[in-house]
């Protein structure tokens, strides 16, 4: 299914409807992991960014974009299942990936989450802070 030229939520929704919301939850997961790179749900992740990446450039499939994009697919199909993935993401050397694994345990309300979002107010980069900052707050608020 071609999804591209729509919103990164359309795209994935697209693919949770072709493929089914559980398969692609596990292919996010599976990236994050580092485990195998389904092309096409990376498409469906990415739109055309993908060709790049997976032409090998922009860091190729071993760089931080297809970790960004698998993120990025959790903050919009979401499974409990993806927690200690999401956690773990919160420690990845790559600032967009930590960035969204914090926008994606504020969503989610991930109370697994807690400790790794308190560990990133010290962040170097301004907008992992800031993620971080407003996950916690939503935590908090929620009695995680």
């Amino acid at each position: 299914m071609d999804s591209w030229g729509t919103t990164p939520r359309a795209s994935i929704e697209a693919e949770c409807t072709r493929r089914g919301r559980g398969v692609v939850v596990r292919g996010c997961i599976d990236i994050l992991e580092g485990r195998r790179i389904d092309s096409d749900l990376l498409r469906a992740l990415a739109g055309p960014a993908a060709a790049t990446v997976l032409a090998g450039r922009e860091g190729g499939p071993e760089g931080y974009w297809p970790r960004v994009w698998a993120a990025r697919g959790l903050l919009h199909v979401w499974a409990d299942e993806a927690a200690p993935a999401i956690v773990v993401a919160a420690t990845d050397a790559a600032w967009r990936v930590r960035e969204m694994a914090a926008k994606v345990v504020a969503r989610h309300l991930v109370d697994e989450g807690l400790a790794a979002m308190a560990a990133l107010l010290d962040d170097p980069v301004p907008r992992v802070r800031a993620a971080a900052a407003r996950a916690l707050e939503r935590l908090i608020a929620s009695g995680a």
